[in-house]
């Protein structure tokens, strides 16, 4: 792996860990979802100050370039992350399907419930009325 590439993976691992520790100080991310953006960093760090591990990992599984191996694995991870959140993000959608349909479900009762307090009290008045009718 050219020196060139390993300085280009080494700043760029070192960017997204300082722009991830950033976030977290700021809570804009969650600590959970932060942790896979720092062990990421880590290993592209490893990667860039050991070639070799890339080279070896290249070799075994057939990759004529160490960076291309390198690309291909990030591509991969970042599917797999994609992937995680596309999950996550349908699992909250149902949710917030679902307190939709509680909260307009609760609005209704309450509104039914009110109507029938409107209607009992003004039947009261009705018979109040009644009792109220001058005799001649």
């Amino acid at each position: 792996m050219a020196i060139q590439q390993r300085i280009f993976i080494l700043l760029g691992a070192i960017l997204a860990f300082a722009f991830v520790c950033q976030r977290i100080r700021k809570d804009k991310i969650l600590v959970e979802d932060s942790i896979f953006w720092v062990v990421l960093s880590v290993v592209l760090v490893i990667i860039a100050i050991f070639p070799g591990i890339a080279i070896w990992c290249g070799r075994l599984f057939g990759f004529i370039s160490p960076i291309n191996f390198v690309y291909t694995l990030l591509i991969a991870l970042l599917l797999v992350k994609a992937f995680g959140n596309s999950a996550e993000i349908s699992m909250l959608k149902s949710k917030v399907n679902d307190l939709a349909q509680e909260v307009a479900l609760k609005d209704e009762l309450n509104q039914e419930e009110k109507d029938a307090e409107a209607d009992k009290a003004k039947a009261v008045a009705d018979q109040s009325d009644g009792a109220r009718i001058p005799r001649s």
